[in-house]
């Protein structure tokens, strides 16, 4: 028996027919980019996560970035960026020319610490740009409180928290700005790569937008140094589709997540994760972390089940940041990499799986349960 970490084919199997139908719509409309289907997408999610504006482009990396320009980070200025996350938080921030200036997360939610932000603030910071990592929300409000007590802006990635609440509310519009992706493998996932950015204030959409086609508002009229970041009308009508069956796909997954914190407390060495009381996860990854997390991989795999590590290297510990002026040592964001495992929990997942997954871990043998 094998256990797919995530099975994209049976969540595509799912939907077939709808979303046969809405490619379908976009090939007889003539029209593929900057059409019906993305207006209508903008405006549904915009709805779904309680927000004013949804600007889509072209992946959730360009989101970041064009969401840091469009608050005018750039050249000379600090954004202060959790030592553990996945590099492209880090890269939106280079690519615009400012300076990721790392905090440590909480060891417990592995998300960014609020109670660390302050002490990394300098005259140069612009932007505090906290991570919803595996789908936990971060905790909003310190962080917004710490940031406005300084001037400073919050953009919040929100790449694998579609649909998660942070105290009763869905994310979406409690900062400046959230920044999304619609990578295939997220909880909202499009058919390639996708992302957007959601936000109350109307005039940082209207730059967003701009700045996603090449500085545009009227075509041939280019009033900024825009890029072209822009979601086609497949993507747009396909995620369309998936929204519709969004809750009901997270509730599998809190469902699955669920399982796995009954059946998996006080499994020796097993750490599981934090969830605190203010917050409703997306669940799109399910973290533990081991002190011998390598051999307890080999020791699933070897059974058939595919786990995955998120993330294996620290951002400070990647090549592309060696030497970097801004950059200490991260030792909390080392200890993550070193013990973290990420179970399988996709929507398709059933209950079966899940049960061998649990069964696998109780058997895993550690010297301290020997």
């Amino acid at each position: 028996m094998t256990v797919p970490f995530l099975d994209l084919g049976a969540a595509t199997a799912e939907l077939r027919d709808e979303i046969d139908a809405a490619l379908a719509r976009v090939l007889d409309s003539g029209w593929y980019l900057l059409g019906d289907e993305l207006a209508a997408f903008e405006t549904e999610y915009a709805e779904y996560c309680g927000a004013a504006r949804c600007v889509g482009v072209g992946n959730g990396l360009d989101a970041l970035t064009l969401a840091l320009r469009a608050l005018g980070a750039g050249d000379g200025d600090e954004v202060i960026v959790p030592s553990n996350t996945y590099i492209a938080t880090w890269l939106a921030v280079s690519a615009v020319g400012a300076t990721p200036v790392a905090v440590e997360a909480d060891p417990a939610t592995h998300n960014l610490d609020p109670a660390r932000i302050e002490a990394a603030i300098t005259p140069r910071t612009k932007v505090v740009l906290p991570v919803h990592l595996y789908g936990q929300p971060a905790d909003v409000d310190p962080i917004l409180g710490v940031a406005r007590a300084h001037g400073l802006r919050v953009v919040e990635d929100a790449a694998q928290a579609h649909g998660a609440r942070y105290r009763g509310r869905r994310l979406g519009a409690h900062s400046d700005v959230v920044c999304w992706s619609f990578y295939p493998g997220k909880n909202l996932g499009a058919l390639g790569d996708a992302g957007a950015i959601t936000t109350d204030d109307t005039e940082l959409a209207e730059r967003v937008r701009m700045l996603r086609n090449y500085g545009s508002r009227v075509k041939y009229v280019n009033e900024l140094r825009g890029v072209n970041s822009r979601m086609d009308e497949i993507q747009a009508a396909v995620l369309r589709v998936k929204l519709t069956h969004l809750d009901e796909w997270n509730a599998r997954r809190a469902s699955i997540a669920a399982t796995y914190l009954r059946e998996l407390a006080g499994v020796g060495g097993l750490e599981l994760p934090t969830v605190p009381e203010w917050a409703d996860p997306a669940w799109h990854l399910f973290v533990v972390t081991h002190p011998e997390r390598d051999r307890l991989q080999q020791h699933l795999t070897a059974a058939g089940v595919q786990t995955l590590i998120h993330y294996p290297i620290p951002p400070y510990r990647q090549g592309a940041y060696r030497g970097h002026p801004a950059v200490g040592a991260s030792p909390i964001a080392d200890r993550l990499a070193d013990t973290v495992l990420s179970l399988p929990i996709g929507p398709q997942l059933d209950d079966e799986s899940v049960a061998r997954v649990a069964a696998l871990l109780h058997s895993f043998a550690t010297p301290s349960n020997q």
